[in-house]
């Protein structure tokens, strides 16, 4: 259906390419522990405001279809009555610009190999090794801007937006305004950091691909 090809089309919603990418990422290091379970246990959460069916979320997480009730029978739509969050990319909270410059270091990391001076970061942060700490992200944003200025001739102009646009954001947080829709309000005060953070992450990743 349209309305399942194009976040851009229907804001409020995932691709099923986006939520598998994402779930199978979290699948890969769920050893990691209890932390990254309840990351998935509050994605299923979102999905299931969403509307998604127990087939397809179960699908999608490789989780078993009991496994899958279970959580369903915890977050029923009718207990939540606040609209499914707006996933557009320009959106302000500190967790999702966090989300953004996590997505566009792994770019980085991936196209510049060894040569990239963020690479040793983002794998700390695949392995849990760091976390989004106010230090930790002013490192990252240091590291990223190092390779955007050395490898000016390699990177696409578009990756310099992107940190223009996201350090802006960290560096003088915006307040909502009259015109800031109240699902994007709602969505930020009710979902976690940590899946606002992976939200952004996704989206950006793809978006900074053309996937999206």
């Amino acid at each position: 259906m349209a309305g399942e090809e194009s976040i851009h089309r229907t804001p409020g919603t995932l691709t099923e390419e986006q939520a598998g990418r994402m779930l199978a990422d979290m699948n890969e290091i769920i050893r990691a522990g209890e932390e990254m379970r309840k990351l998935r246990a509050e994605m299923i959460k979102l999905f299931i405001g969403f509307g998604w069916t127990q087939d397809r979320i179960a699908r999608l997480a490789a989780m078993s279809q009991p496994a899958v009730s279970k959580q369903m029978a915890k977050y029923r739509p009718a207990d939540d009555p606040t609209p499914p969050m707006e996933l557009s990319l320009d959106q302000y909270d500190t967790p999702w610009l966090e989300g953004r410059l996590w997505a566009l270091a792994e770019e980085i990391s991936e196209t510049l190999s060894d040569t990239a001076r963020c690479t040793r970061h983002v794998n700390a942060v695949a392995r849990g090794k760091k976390r989004f700490t106010p230090e930790n992200v002013d490192e990252l944003r240091r590291l990223v801007e190092e390779d955007l200025r050395l490898h000016r001739a390699t990177l696409p102009v578009g990756y310099r937006d992107v940190y223009d646009r996201v350090s802006r954001g960290l560096d003088i947080p915006s307040k909502p305004t009259a015109t800031t829709s109240a699902t994007t309000i709602a969505g930020a005060a009710t979902v976690s950091a940590s899946v606002r953070r992976t939200l952004a992450h996704r989206i950006q990743r793809d978006r900074l691909r053309g996937d999206a």
